[in-house]
């Protein structure tokens, strides 16, 4: 267990995520369990009566996985990162073809949010059917609008025919850049356009000032991870998403529901 882990609160109660989908929900502190850990964290999930409990684990430590699977985490997602170091090829852009690329604006919010609603089913949201299929829906959408309000530094979109059909959110801290979310309309797929967006994204970066840039994805989602590997990133690391429901608290919630 590393040093920071270990002086943290076991777990956090999430306002957000709880607000949003109507459930009691936080997120474990941890990256590996042992006993006592586990223990610990599904006590205090007792204590704040939490509907669900995130846990982002490390995939290489087998004592976590299985006591994991002993205390009834789902896995529901993994989590993929990717990094690659900028160089100032990445200023050079190549805009030949459909697809124009353009720093997006609230303009674009309506198309954009229907775009963001259809295409983001590899994550784990969608993969725990706890969860709604139209309040996953939203989510998205909700983070493509937040991220015009300062959630990201930027929004890119790429258009076509002077419509928007897809974007890429763009995060900053200090020299590292990183990548939020990317969603093209399913009638643009296949066409290039999210590696338009990718390109444009690094070149952004530089300008920005950054060294080093980074995104993630699932591990279902083969089509993103051949889309980073082209655009020339590479793995850094692998992690497993668990969600743990408390069934004592989703069968009161259910009663209340009839």
């Amino acid at each position: 267990m590393k040093q920071s882990d270990a002086n943290e609160a076991v777990c956090t109660y999430l306002d957000w995520d709880s607000q949003f989908f109507q459930r009691r929900i936080a997120r474990l502190n941890r990256r590996r369990l042992d006993e006592g850990s586990a223990a610990e964290a599904l006590a205090w999930c007792g204590e704040n009566k939490i509907d669900c409990l995130y846990f982002l684990a490390d995939a290489d430590d087998a004592k976590t996985v299985r006591l994991a699977q002993q205390n009834n985490f789902i896995q529901t997602d993994v989590r993929v990162t990717f990094e690659r170091l900028l160089t100032d090829d990445d200023r050079l852009l190549a805009d030949s073809g459909d697809g124009m690329v353009r720093l997006g604006d609230e303009r674009d919010l309506v198309a954009l949010c229907k775009i963001a609603a259809t295409c983001h089913q590899d994550s784990r949201f969608y993969f725990d059917e706890e969860f709604e299929r139209s309040k996953c829906d939203l989510l998205y959408a909700t983070w493509i609008e937040n991220s015009f309000k300062g959630f990201a530094q930027a929004v890119l979109v790429v258009e076509v025919a002077a419509q928007p059909v897809g974007y890429i959110t763009c995060h900053l801290s200090g020299s590292e850049s990183r990548i939020g979310l990317v969603g093209i309309a399913d009638s643009q797929k296949g066409k290039g356009l999210g590696k338009k967006l990718v390109k444009r994204f690094l070149a952004w970066s530089l300008e920005q000032g950054a060294h080093r840039a980074t995104v993630v994805t699932q591990g279902r989602n083969t089509g993103a991870q051949r889309l980073y590997q082209r655009c020339g990133f590479l793995t850094f690391s692998f992690q497993v998403w668990y969600h743990r429901w408390f069934e004592e608290r989703q069968g009161k919630r259910k009663g209340r529901n009839r």
